[in-house]
């Protein structure tokens, strides 16, 4: 819920002492929308409008260096004196990697004004209706990511959630999600709006990133906010308040927040019996200062959660009791910057620690986590043609366990693990029309005994103005998750290969999307017992395959005040892995996927309605009372929401929200009896949602400088 509490933070505007405007034209004297002017050296800057136009305020004095800088466009650098400078309009030339040359696509989504090719906004992950201000729930909507509503989690293109690693910074996240009970949907621990871009791969991913079978998840975090600020929030789950302030080179921003389920659970009855309702406290930070010809950041953020539940076992007259308590701290330091004109270092180091204490009724279980990532790459370019990038990488992991059945003695289990990772990759533009990208990544665990070597390959080609194709190749290993290892070290990497064929189209606002793709799937993890265990014998025997076409399209410019996507997969996955008796498809699939969002601004209200409607066809589940495995599915998946933003004031806004306006009685699944009973049949519980609706209110009061930011001019 923590990512709720920030909705509608961080915009334009800036105080200072000398006003600075001007006009940017191409050679034709067009004006240039989107460059980013600003003062070198300081965080005085603006971007041009759709006229060219720009103007903003700085305290800077004397003779400074105004920066004109965008994708696809050679930097100009201009020497001016604050007290002497007039308004002046300012030519930009093209380069030959420009903004309408090819860029590779395969596999890869991109959200915010860093990326070429915008699938999704940033501000979409907190206006697309049910999302609820969670990535994952908004990313639910993009083509191959599978909506498994009792998980939360992102599941991409038949693979598992920890097939799925997340990045701050490019710094690993090793603790991404928050804790919650069996069948009960979690949240990400990160607040959307702390980020100024997200990168969402769906397979073949750059050689940067490894140890992850199915995608990655790019966070990157604002480099500059817009002014000082400061963020009330009041909501039916709970209180937050965030601030931001700068200083000429530095600046600093934090939230905090506070989270109890108890009040709305009183209104709302839900289906789940809690003795204590989810309570959790939270706060993040980022602090940036630049550094000669750099950024450094540091980004931390800690919490602690806690909670009690009763839960229907179809196993036991009883409910089952859950308790748990969990804290999670993580923090994150990087540096970008340049060494010369041509040669980039980026270097940067994460922390992770989380411990949980669980009680299954009188039994314990409690167990905690040390993660640590050290990364140094470097980025040379030879020209606008060639650019080569070069890294190292250093993983720790230590997990520690035990469980203390009642009456008994304790049973401690656990394991530790070092590994190191080289990449290298190169990025060849043969003109505006060809371009290329060849990497290679090999790692080697302490744990595993050789140095894998997986090869990454992409290409793409410009058909059109408009139009172009992406191919991506690349292998991919990833070490057994922790369920795993911490039974027992004697296991290999598991192994893909991911095969795409990506065709986009993109103009005036306009954007399809087509992707094919194919995953191979060796070495998966196999275990002869109902769910992994200490007595478990583990195998790498298990392999399947994954195969489907992904459909998008987005459109905000045919109707006023209308954006408006569509997002359609189709998945054909198998495979025989855990302790599954032969390759079927997984639990977690479903072979069609839809969804279609809505944004509307209605001008005389002065309000946002967003709708989201999402279909999913029914899921496979095994039924122990027929003879073939996994051979019923559940019935399909429908779920309609909408919210309205309401600007009360200038700074004042009022959000409402329902997820499942229509009720629909949607099932994840079922949990069959581990025994038959006396008439030798195996009973079963459903796997539902917790509550036929969830409906959420929030009051969001913006303080800033200009006493005017808010955030419906982004909406």
């Amino acid at each position: 819920m923590k990512s709720i509490v920030f909705f509608l933070m961080f915009s334009v505007g800036l105080m200072a002492q000398t006003t600075i405007s001007g006009k940017v034209v191409d050679k034709s004297d067009k004006p240039i929308v989107g460059v980013n002017v600003f003062i070198e050296g300081s965080y005085d800057g603006a971007l041009t409008d759709d006229k060219g136009e720009f103007t903003f305020t700085t305290s800077e004095k004397g003779t400074q260096t105004l920066k004109f800088t965008k994708v696809g466009l050679d930097d100009r650098l201009e020497i001016i004196e604050i007290e002497n400078y007039r308004y002046r309009i300012f030519n930009l030339m093209k380069n030959k990697n420009n903004i309408e040359a090819v860029t590779i696509t395969a596999g890869t989504i991109k959200a915010g004004d860093n990326s070429k090719v915008s699938t999704l906004k940033a501000l979409d992950i907190v206006t697309t209706a049910g999302s609820m201000g969670d990535i994952v729930s908004a990313l639910e909507t993009m083509p191959g990511v599978q909506s498994v509503g009792e998980s939360g989690r992102l599941f991409v293109r038949g693979g598992e959630a920890g097939e799925t690693q997340t990045y701050v910074d490019g710094i690993r996240v090793a603790q991404p999600y928050g804790v919650s009970p069996a069948n009960v949907p979690t949240r990400t621990r990160f607040s959307p709006f702390l980020f100024k871009g997200i990168t969402f791969s769906t397979g073949g991913y750059s050689a940067e990133f490894g140890d992850a079978l199915s995608s990655v998840l790019l966070l990157n975090t604002i480099d500059d906010p817009a002014q000082n600020q400061t963020d009330v929030s009041i909501m039916t789950v709970g209180v937050g308040l965030g601030k931001s302030k700068k200083w000429n080179k530095s600046s600093v921003t934090f939230n905090t927040s506070y989270i109890n389920l108890k009040p709305y659970y009183f209104l709302v009855p839900q289906s789940l019996d809690w003795n204590k309702a989810p309570e959790t406290f939270g706060g993040e930070m980022v602090y940036r200062t630049k550094i000669k010809n750099g950024l450094f950041k540091w980004y931390a953020a800690l919490d602690h959660s806690s909670m009690d539940i009763n839960q229907k076992d179809v196993n036991y007259a009883e409910k089952v009791n859950f308790k748990q308590n969990n804290t999670n701290f993580y923090s994150n330091s990087s540096f970008k910057g340049k060494l010369t004109d041509n040669l980039q270092l980026q270097t940067g180091l994460s922390y992770g620690y989380s411990i949980n204490k669980i009680g299954i009724n009188a039994d314990k279980l409690n167990n905690d986590e040390n993660a640590l990532h050290y990364k140094l790459k470097l980025r040379q370019s030879f020209g606008s043609v060639f650019k080569w990038n070069a890294g190292s990488e250093y993983f720790y992991m230590k997990f520690n366990e035990k469980y203390t059945e009642f009456t008994q003695n304790p049973f401690a289990y656990g394991y530790e693990n070092n590994t190191i990772a080289f990449f290298s990759e190169a990025e060849l533009y043969f003109s505006n029309k060809l371009a290329f990208n060849i990497g290679l990544r090999s790692s080697k665990s302490t744990l595993m005994e050789d140095f894998t070597l997986e090869p990454r390959l992409s290409m793409a080609y410009k058909l059109s103005e408009n139009s172009q194709i992406s191919v991506a190749y690349g292998n991919f290993n990833q070490m057994p998750n922790q369920d795993y290892l911490k039974f027992t070290t004697k296991l290999d990497y598991e192994k893909t290969n991911h095969y795409i064929f990506n065709y986009l189209y993109n103009k005036n606002g306009k954007m399809l999307r087509l992707e094919g793709y194919f995953k191979d799937y060796n070495n998966l993890i196999k275990y002869d017992t109902n769910s992994s265990f200490y007595n478990s014998n583990f195998t790498n025997n298990g392999f399947g395959y994954a195969k489907g076409i992904d459909v998008f399209w987005r459109d905000n410019k045919s109707v006023k005040y209308l954006d408006y996507w569509i997002s359609y997969s189709y998945i054909d996955t198998e495979r025989n892995f855990k302790n599954y008796t032969s390759q079927v498809t997984p639990s977690f699939v479903a072979n069609h996927n839809f969804s279609i969002v809505t944004k509307y601004w209605i001008n005389t209200l002065k309000s946002q309605l967003s709708t989201t409607y999402s279909f999913n066809s029914g899921r496979p589940y095994n039924n122990p009372n027929q003879s073939e495995f996994m051979s019923e599915k559940t019935k399909s998946y429908n779920n309609f929401s909408l919210s309205w933003s309401y600007l009360l004031s200038q700074q004042k806004i009022l959000f409402f929200s329902v997820s499942n306006v229509l009720g629909a009685d949607n099932i994840f699944g079922y949990q069959y009896a581990n025994s038959a009973d006396s008439n030798g049949v195996f009973q079963r519980q459903a796997i539902t949602q917790p509550a036929s609706r969830f409906f959420f209110v929030g009051f969001f009061w913006t303080i800033s400088d200009n006493k005017k930011t808010n955030q419906l001019d982004n909406l």
